[in-house]
C-alpha cells in the first residue's frame, strides 16, 4: 500500500497553523490580518489506541482504510496553502486528526446508523459503533474541544474566514460535479427559511442564515474562474451543514457583535455574572459547555435550575429577556444595520474536486499527487480575493433605488425584516 493511504499513528497535536512562505503580498497588512484560512478534513492522524474497540479488540483494518480513502478532502491543504500564499498570508490553518475518526465540521456526538452526510454527528463509521462511551468522551475532550480552542483563536475578529474542502467527482447517483464549488448558505436555512429548532438560539436573526459572506465574493471567484474555463457551482451539490465551522462562525460572531454594542449602551452590566452566563450560552455554538446548556434548558425547557444556582438562573433568564429586547427594538433596526455593514464577519467554503489535484486508479484509490491544475484554480481564487477586497466591497455608490432592503434587495415590494 502507498505510504499516503495509511494512515498517520505518530502523535500530533489535533490541529496546528501550518507556516506558508508568502509568493505575494498583494494586500495591505490590515486586510492580510482580517483573513483566516483552514483546512479541516485533509488530515491523516489517527492515534492507534482508537483503532481498538470498548473491548480492546482492533477495529478491522479495512474498514478505517476504506473510511479514510473516502473521508479525506484530498487536494485540499495544497489548494489552501496556494490561496494563502497568493494572498501573502503567513500560515494556514489546518486539522491533524483524519476525519475518519473525527469530524470536525459536524455538532460533537455519535452519528446514528443511517445518518444521511448531512445529518451526521462528529464520529461516524468505524468508529461510532465500536468505540466504548469512555473513548468517545475522550476523543471529543482531547481533539474535538482542542480543535475548537484553535479555530476559535485563530478566527476572533477576523473578518473574512475561508474553508477549502475537496469533493468526489460524482454524487452517490453517478452525475458528474463541478470542478469548483462555493458554499454559502445553511441547510436549514435553504430548506425551510428559518434556521432549525433547537440548533442555536433563537434570539439569533434567521434572516442572518441566508448568506454567510456577501455575494458579491462569490460572484467575482465564480466570474474569474469561468473565464479560465473551470465551471463553478454555487451550493451545489450540498449546502452547509448546521454544525459546520462556518455556520457556527456566523452565530458566534453575532453575538460578539451585539455584546459590543449592548454593553456600549449598558457598561454597568460588564463583568456581571448573569450576563456572563447568557452571553457564554449564546456563544457556545459547539454545544460543548455544560454549563451553557442548563441555562439553555432552563430559559427554553423550563427545567429546575441546579440547587443552590435558582437565584442566578433567574437573574440570568432576566437578561437573555432583556437581550432579545434590545434586539427588537426600533423595529429591528439592529439586525439591519449588522446585516448589510461592511464590517460583518463572513466565511465560506470552497469546494475543488479531488481529480484536479490527485490521479485515482480505477478502484478509485489517490495513486499520484498533480498539482497543476489546483495551483490554477487557487491562483484565481486568490486573485478573486484581492480583488473583491480592493475593488468590489469599497463600492457604495449604488443608489436609492437599488439599496439593500428587503429578504432579497430591492427593489420589488415591500421590504420584510
Amino acid at each position: 500500500m502507498l505510504d499516503h493511504l495509511r494512515p498517520d499513528p505518530r502523535p500530533a497535536p489535533p490541529m496546528v497553523a501550518r507556516a506558508v512562505q508568502p509568493l505575494d503580498a498583494p494586500l495591505p497588512e490590515e486586510l492580510r490580518d482580517k483573513i483566516t484560512i483552514d483546512v479541516i478534513h485533509d488530515g491523516a492522524h489517527l492515534p492507534p489506541e482508537l483503532t481498538v474497540d470498548g473491548e480492546g479488540r482492533p477495529i478491522p483494518p479495512e474498514l478505517i482504510h476504506e473510511s479514510f480513502v473516502r473521508e479525506r478532502d484530498w487536494g485540499a491543504l495544497l489548494v489552501a496553502e496556494r490561496v494563502a500564499a497568493r494572498l501573502g498570508l503567513p500560515a494556514v490553518h489546518t486539522v491533524n486528526t483524519a476525519r475518519c475518526l473525527l469530524d470536525f465540521g459536524r455538532f460533537p456526538g455519535i452519528s446514528r446508523k443511517g445518518a444521511s452526510h448531512l445529518g451526521r454527528a462528529s464520529i461516524n463509521e468505524p468508529f461510532n459503533t465500536r468505540l466504548s462511551s469512555g473513548q468517545a468522551r475522550r476523543l471529543l475532550e482531547e481533539h474535538y474541544d482542542a480543535i475548537s480552542q484553535h479555530m476559535d483563536e485563530a478566527i476572533r475578529g477576523r473578518q473574512l474566514k475561508i474553508a477549502i474542502h475537496s469533493y468526489d467527482r460524482t454524487n452517490p447517483s453517478g452525475t458528474e460535479r463541478p470542478q469548483v464549488s462555493i458554499v454559502s448558505r445553511s441547510q436549514g436555512y435553504q430548506n425551510d427559511g428559518v434556521m432549525p429548532y433547537g440548533v442555536f438560539d433563537p434570539l439569533y436573526p434567521d434572516i442572518l442564515a441566508e448568506f454567510t459572506v456577501d455575494r458579491i465574493l462569490p460572484s467575482r471567484m465564480s466570474l474569474l474562474l469561468e473565464r479560465m474555463g473551470v465551471p463553478v457551482a454555487h451550493n451545489y451539490p450540498y449546502l452547509l451543514p448546521e454544525g459546520s465551522p462556518e455556520v457556527r462562525h456566523q452565530v458566534w460572531s453575532f453575538f460578539d457583535w451585539l455584546q459590543l454594542r449592548w454593553e456600549a449602551h449598558h457598561p454597568d452590566t460588564e463583568g456581571d455574572p448573569a450576563f456572563e452566563r447568557v452571553w457564554e450560552m449564546l456563544k457556545d455554538t459547539n454545544l460543548r459547555s455544560s454549563e451553557a446548556g442548563a441555562l439553555r434548558s432552563y430559559i427554553h425547557r423550563f427545567r429546575r435550575a441546579p440547587e443552590g444556582e435558582e437565584r442566578l438562573f433567574a437573574e440570568a433568564e432576566r437578561a437573555y429577556r432583556n437581550l432579545g429586547a434590545f434586539i427588537e427594538a426600533g423595529d429591528r433596526a439592529l439586525v439591519r444595520e449588522y446585516r448589510r455593514s461592511t464590517e460583518r464577519a463572513m466565511s465560506f467554503g470552497i469546494e475543488v474536486r479531488k481529480d484536479m489535484m490527485w490521479r485515482f486508479d480505477s478502484a478509485g484509490q489517490p495513486v499520484e499527487l498533480e498539482p497543476s491544475r489546483a495551483l490554477c484554480i487557487a491562483d484565481r481564487i486568490a486573485e478573486a480575493i484581492v480583488v473583491y477586497l480592493l475593488e468590489d466591497r469599497p463600492h457604495t455608490d449604488r443608489s436609492a433605488e437599488w439599496a439593500r432592503d428587503g429578504r432579497w434587495y430591492g427593489p420589488g415590494g415591500q421590504p420584510t425584516k
